[in-house]
């Protein structure tokens, strides 16, 4: 097993997948590609799992003997989280993030993949199939906006400014009402918590210094792998909840990503406490 990756190679699969799969079925979806998982907002179309089943099929050529994990793949083995952890290799994939936004015709869903070597997230892309264009990072090598026409720009975060004029997303569906109402009140102190409803956007938005922090209760790897490690080779300080960083296998404890540590403290101390 070889743990040397092509993140070329990988970042053109994403975009192989996009146009194969992805794009002919945006806004073209029948009645029957759109399903419910495990609630009405949380869906699943033909075309994330026509695009996953094209990735993996590729990916033995990309990272031979890598374990795969994707989210449509997880829905039928869950068992594939556990193995996330013993392996030494993985790649971790969401073959559309944003799907709820995808399916109602939304421009605004990416394709996100990981590569995990012994536990450690070591490469990251977002891929956005309408502007073409990713965002891409290898551990200890910095964050890159790709460009179609080849050109690359380095990401940095924006630092951070006084707590009432910061800007970034919550993502609070996951907690339960009560909570939600008192967390939803605290961040009346920030000047604007929106969320899209894609972590992939609001990953490549921070990282391209247009957001100030990210907030996630829910944690599935193929959700968050790619953005984190882009977001911290941007400069963003990223941390769960009890400050302890965030692993591949970690699955609870919440996530908040912001422009700096102190910038961190602040969110956590007075917004993002329940």
């Amino acid at each position: 097993m070889t743990t040397e990756i092509d993140i070329a190679a990988l970042a053109a699969l994403l975009q192989e997948a996009a146009n194969a799969e992805i794009l002919p079925r945006f806004r073209n979806l029948g009645a029957g590609d759109i399903r419910a998982k495990s609630e009405a907002i949380d869906l699943v179309t033909e075309a994330d799992e026509a695009a996953e089943r094209l990735i993996k099929a590729r990916m033995e050529t990309i990272l031979p003997g890598a374990l795969f994990v994707g989210e449509e793949s997880t829905a039928a083995d869950p068992s594939l989280l556990q193995k996330l952890g013993e392996a030494d290799l993985a790649v971790i994939v969401d073959p559309i993030d944003g799907t709820y936004n995808y399916a109602a015709g939304m421009p605004l869903f990416g394709v996100m993949a990981s590569v995990v070597a012994k536990g450690q997230t070591v490469a990251g892309i977002i891929y956005d199939p309408l502007g073409n264009d990713w965002v891409i990072a290898e551990k200890g090598s910095g964050a890159w906006m790709c460009k179609p026409d080849g050109s690359q720009e380095k990401l940095a975060v924006s630092p951070a400014p006084a707590l009432e004029d910061m800007v970034g997303c919550a993502s609070t569906g996951f907690y339960p009402p009560e909570t939600r109402a008192l967390i939803m009140g605290k961040m009346a102190q920030v000047r604007v918590a929106a969320s899209y409803r894609c972590a992939a956007h609001e990953y490549r938005t921070l990282a391209a210094g247009f957001l100030h922090f990210l907030m996630y209760q829910k944690l599935m790897p193929w959700d968050h792998l790619a953005g984190c490690l882009i977001a911290e080779e941007a400069g963003a300080y990223v941390a769960r909840f009890d400050g302890a960083p965030y692993r591949p296998t970690d699955l609870a404890g919440g996530l908040l990503v912001a422009s700096d540590r102190q910038a961190w403290t602040e969110l956590r101390e007075k917004v993002f406490v329940a």
